[in-house]
């Protein structure tokens, strides 16, 4: 098969889900989160566009109801042995499908933890269960049980995380080798992304962020490419990521001579990174870490430049995004402890001037100071 970490690496995971599960006394789990499925079992798929579900026991029995194109997916890749394949037809309820596998394994009148916050389970499909098993069992809503699993990483998923961050610093440096003017915007994604595919690793949870000019105040993917002008403004956004776990970066590089206005959002920028990175430890919150991203750049006058939120965990991720709980935004009680992995973005967008500036790095959190996963320290880029 083709698993990615060891058995005893899946038991122990498997050992502080039962845990959980106890303490929330649930009998079951229904997990749609393809995030969880990969972390529990090693299933590796994008099938979670349609209707899946994995069931979890407190007695530690797995079983995953999915399509027949999955089925083989799911014999290669993870270590789940009970596969139910509900059949595509006119008028088919996999649902009906779900909870009869569940009276089949006596978990009638029990209670069922469920993820519900999961692109893995649309509105349409959420009320497909929710019909078919109000008089079954008890749901109990468990979204946040395997995420808060996640956010502590084990020593083996550390050395897929650094060989991501290797291949986020191959990404950058294939990338900015082909900045100049006149180059395509095209051609500078193909190299980023060509790196990260040559390094052995995997296509990102999100597509890279690139834009120039007015679309360099852009913090999402928008399609259509161009070439550089001889003054000009470059935001990238991206990923090393290696069997799905992600390390993100993020900058804008000038393209001529520097606009006075850039010089002085980078050094605010770099600066509130740095104050984000003190606040990175252990006995801190993640607003913690926010209100030190945000008072530096007050303290600079670039408050109204900011977003309301500047950065999130990672780890393994799959489509639409590989942004993950807990994220950093006010007020938030989320704890930071060590064996996280933590990206960073201080993105400065002067909408009035046309001015952007960002600059994201992604963390290893220890008992004390953060591990940059990027041996590529920040510099205000320039071509």
């Amino acid at each position: 098969m083709a698993l990615h970490f060891t058995r005893d690496e899946f038991d122990a995971r498997m050992d502080r889900l039962q845990a959980e599960m106890a303490e929330h006394r649930l009998d079951a789990m229904l997990l749609f989160s393809q995030e969880s499925m990969y972390w529990l079992t090693g299933y590796d798929t994008f099938g979670f566009v349609f209707f899946q579900c994995l069931v979890v026991t407190k007695n530690r029995r797995l079983a995953l109801i999915t399509r027949s194109a999955d089925l083989r997916q799911a014999r290669q890749t993870s270590i789940i042995d009970e596969i139910i394949v509900w059949a595509d037809r006119a008028g088919s309820d996999p649902a009906k499908a779900l909870k009869d596998h569940l009276f089949e394994m006596d978990l009638l009148g029990c209670r069922l933890g469920i993820e519900t916050d999961t692109h893995g389970l649309t509105a349409k499909n959420g009320k497909r269960v929710q019909e078919q098993l109000e008089s079954f069992g008890t749901l109990v809503e468990a979204s946040t049980i395997i995420p808060e699993l996640r956010s502590v990483k084990s020593p083996a998923e550390i050395e897929y995380v650094r060989k991501a961050g290797q291949l986020a610093d191959e990404a950058l440096t294939s990338g900015l080798a082909l900045v100049k003017p006149g180059a395509d915007e095209g051609a500078i994604l193909a190299a980023m992304q060509g790196a990260v595919l040559a390094g052995g690793g995997d296509y990102p949870a999100n597509e890279f962020i690139i834009g120039s000019g007015e679309k360099a105040l852009l913090v999402r993917y928008a399609s259509g490419r161009r070439a550089l002008d001889a003054n000009d403004q470059l935001t990238l956004e991206f990923a090393g990521v290696y069997r799905h776990y992600h390390v993100a970066m993020m900058e804008t590089v000038v393209i001529g001579e520097p606009h006075p206005r850039h010089a002085e959002m980078f050094e605010a920028a770099d600066a509130a990174l740095s104050e984000v990175r003190e606040a990175m430890r252990p006995g801190h919150t993640f607003g913690d870490v926010y209100d030190a991203h945000a008072r530096v750049l007050h303290e600079r006058g670039m408050g109204s430049f900011r977003l309301n939120a500047c950065g999130y965990s990672l780890g393994a991720a799959f489509t639409p995004s590989w942004m993950q709980w807990p994220m950093f935004y006010p007020a938030n009680p989320a704890k930071i402890v060590p064996n996280m992995v933590l990206f960073a973005h201080m993105i400065l967008l002067d909408s009035e001037s046309g001015t952007a500036m960002t600059l994201g790095r992604t963390f290893l959190t220890t008992d004390a100071d953060p591990e940059p996963l990027s041996a590529l320290a920040p510099r205000m880029l320039t071509k």
